[in-house]
């Protein structure tokens, strides 16, 4: 549901400064490459450290890069199927560092294995849920279903509960425990998720096979 909204909400916001890269020569590919590496030192410099409320900003400062490769593109008529398979793998290493990065905190310093495994579970469950709509795809069907829980929702649930735990760090008593409800929240709706995705392309592909032996038979006795 966020992706659906915000996306076009920050696509309009982020459109002048997308043609202002494009002015300056820089390529729909580099903002790319530039926005998953800050993600990347964001999730796995602070986050083990237990630094959230530092890493997200960092986070936050390059995630929207996700959003001006593809405003770039469009803007000068550059779209291409590279662009958007490399804008998609490069969105699973991302998400991978940050859930990453929560694992990490949880095994080392945090001391928490049972944090620790839903960090990972949820780091896993985000990659099977992409999957399970790229391969519904791949195999001809349209996998029409959102999903209780998608990126968008795992990014915003995570990111602005660990934001917020990091202000433990400042002096706020007991607002720590956000990033263990947020972490079991995106784990649960995932999961769920996951299952919508599955029982839809369950559905699809029984109605597909279905539609494709009433050609043959049709055509069998034509």
């Amino acid at each position: 549901m966020l992706n659906k909204y915000a996306r076009a909400f920050f696509t309009r916001v982020l459109t002048p400064f997308a043609a202002f890269l494009l002015r300056r020569g820089v390529s729909p590919d580099a903002v790319t490459l530039i926005g998953t590496a800050g993600v990347m030192a964001g999730a796995l410099v602070f986050f083990p450290r237990g630094e959230f409320f530092w890493g997200t900003i960092v986070i936050t400062l390059f995630v929207f890069s996700d959003l001006v490769d593809g405003n770039m593109a469009r803007q000068a008529g550059i779209s291409s199927r590279w662009g958007a398979f490399l804008d998609s793998t490069l969105d699973r290493v991302a998400d991978g560092a940050i859930f990453g990065g929560f694992a990490l905190w949880y095994a080392g310093q945090g001391d928490d294995n049972i944090l620790c495994a839903v960090a990972i579970f949820c780091l896993a469950s985000g990659q099977v849920v992409s999957y399970t709509k790229a391969r519904g795809e791949a195999i001809g069907l349209p996998v029409a279903v959102n999903g209780l829980v998608e990126r968008a929702e795992r990014l915003v649930i995570s990111l602005v509960a660990a934001g917020l735990a990091g202000l433990h760090a400042f002096g706020v008593p007991g607002i720590d425990v956000l990033l263990p409800i947020a972490l079991w929240i995106v784990a649960v709706g995932s999961a769920i998720t996951l299952g919508q995705r599955v029982v839809t392309v369950r559905r699809e592909a029984a109605e597909a096979d279905a539609a494709s032996r009433e050609e043959r038979s049709g055509a069998e006795a034509s």
